[in-house]
């Protein structure tokens, strides 16, 4: 998921947080990689962060070796940052384009 800051771009990925260079890198077509296939990704990820959340807490509440509080901790909270993230782009997104559809030709 990215979201925009300035001259730079946040990726979030399950398990990193990566910063892209705005302009000047390469277009999504000359990655082989279409919009919608970049949202689908971002989505999954974004399942597969609250799924591991979701593992995680049932892990602990088992008393499973292995699974401590503070993993189920910050397991919940990456997801619900991703979840967060997903939310505020797809709110710009509704934004930008009621603002295109209230333009006058």
């Amino acid at each position: 998921m990215s979201i925009i800051t300035g001259s730079t771009a946040l990726a979030l990925a399950p398990s990193t947080l990566a910063v892209l260079p705005q302009g000047g890198g390469a277009s999504l077509e000359s990655r082989g990689e279409t919009f919608d296939q970049l949202i689908g990704k971002i989505l999954q990820s974004v399942s597969d962060s609250q799924h591991n959340a979701t593992t995680a807490e049932a892990g602990y509440s088992s008393g499973l070796p292995g699974n401590t509080l503070g993993t189920a901790l910050v397991a919940s909270d990456r997801a619900q940052v991703m979840w967060n993230a997903a939310v505020g782009v797809r709110n710009e997104v509704v934004a930008a384009y009621q603002t295109i559809s209230n333009m006058q030709i």
